[in-house]
């Protein structure tokens, strides 16, 4: 009975730690307790954006099977760097790599430097990710980064996924889709916010045209004068 006890613990433990690698602690007790769970509104966070250059034409010259292995390993090396900083990875879309800091756990001012430190990384990461198929080929990543407020909440029962909303979220859609190869792109927002402590190497973008937003005033985050990027 000992036995069954501890091994009905331990299942029970793996399971615990699968959910709460696709939902948020917070959210997945709730929903453990077949509890409704209210959508949260958080005045500031900031968001992350990246995707692949190139990847449509990879995918194209790769089988089905190689597209996998190539994202497993991006994702990999993603999701273990991550875990030094406080955020939170929503989800990935295809190639599209989407990470949050200030929720569910708000961290007062914090958000931004996480965000921004862990970008910094991750283009620096990238380059050291290695295709299978193609073992002279380095990918390349666009990134964007944009902070304001957001709504948060989990969506559907059936595999239920825990989404963010807003304009914010948006905005930082276009961030990254208006980047560059192996560049951070930041909204003015953001760059407001990383201005508090001086740390960072930040350079002007100009003006630039802004699907949905119109001219949007943007900056290219270069780097950190107080920390490096893990090796």
């Amino acid at each position: 009975m000992k036995e069954r006890t501890e091994d009905l613990r331990r299942e029970r433990q793996i399971a615990e730690d699968l959910l709460h690698q696709m939902l948020p602690k917070s959210v997945a007790r709730q929903l453990r307790k077949c509890q409704k769970v209210e959508a949260e509104n958080y005045d500031q966070v900031t968001i992350f954006f990246s995707d692949i250059v190139g990847f449509t034409s990879i995918a194209a010259s790769c089988t089905p099977l190689q597209v996998v292995e190539m994202l497993n390993n991006l994702y990999v090396c993603f999701d273990s760097r991550i875990e030094s900083y406080d955020v939170y990875k929503v989800e990935t879309i295809g190639d599209a790599y989407m990470v949050a800091s200030g929720l569910p756990e708000r961290n007062g001012t914090k958000h931004a430097d996480e965000i921004a430190k862990m970008s910094l990384d991750l283009v620096a990461a990238v380059r050291q990710v290695v295709i299978p198929h193609m073992p002279t080929g380095r990918l390349q990543l666009r990134a964007g980064i944009h902070t304001g407020p957001c709504v948060a909440g989990v969506v559907g029962y059936k595999m239920p996924r825990y989404c963010l909303f807003g304009d914010t979220v948006n905005t930082a859609s276009r961030m990254e889709s208006t980047s560059l190869p192996q560049k951070i792109h930041i909204s003015s927002a953001t760059y407001q916010a990383l201005l508090t402590d001086d740390a960072y190497e930040i350079k002007p973008r100009g003006e630039i045209e802004v699907k949905g937003k119109g001219k949007m005033k943007t900056y290219w985050l270069l780097g950190n004068k107080n920390y490096s990027v893990q090796n």
